[in-house]
C-alpha cells in the first residue's frame, strides 16, 4: 500500500541523504546539511507498505509562494506512477491551499510536472539569481 505523509518522524534521513548525494541537484549534500533543509521545509515522504520510496520538500510562506525541491522516488520504484501520487499529495496539501506561485527547477522531469500544471518561465528576464561557490 502506498502512503504519503507529512510527519518529519517517519522520514528516513539517512536515506534520503543517500539518494540526494549522488544528484546533479544536491551533489554531496552531507547529512547535517539534509536535516536543516528538513527542519526548514514542508516535507512528504512516499511509502511502500511503511518502507520509505520517495521523498519531496516544499519551502514556501504558506501564503503566496512556494519552491518544490528534492523531489524523488528511489530507481527500483520508479514507473509505476508513485511520483504523481506524490505531487498530488503536495498539490492538495491544505497547509499549501493559498499558493499563488509555485516554482522549482528540472533538467529532465518536465513531463511530469506539466501533468499539475507547471510551465515554463513566461518572462525568465525577470528572475535573477546567485550561486556562491
Amino acid at each position: 500500500m502506498i502512503t504519503v505523509s507529512t510527519d518529519k518522524n517517519k522520514l528516513d534521513v539517512p536515506f534520503i541523504q543517500n539518494f540526494l548525494k549522488d544528484t546533479y541537484w544536491a551533489k554531496n549534500r552531507t547529512i547535517e546539511t539534509m536535516q536543516i533543509s528538513i527542519d526548514n521545509s514542508l516535507c512528504f515522504g512516499i511509502y511502500l507498505d511503511d518502507a520509505q520510496v520517495g521523498f519531496a520538500r516544499v519551502i514556501s510562506d504558506l501564503v503566496s509562494i512556494a519552491y518544490l525541491m528534492d523531489v524523488f522516488i528511489i530507481d527500483e520504484h520508479r514507473g509505476k506512477g508513485y511520483s504523481s501520487i506524490l505531487l498530488n499529495a503536495i498539490m492538495n496539501e491544505p497547509k499549501l491551499r493559498e499558493i499563488k506561485i509555485w516554482g522549482l527547477a528540472t533538467l529532465d522531469a518536465h513531463f511530469l510536472y506539466k501533468k499539475f500544471g507547471f510551465t515554463s518561465v513566461e518572462n525568465p528576464e525577470k528572475l535573477m539569481e546567485k550561486i556562491i561557490k
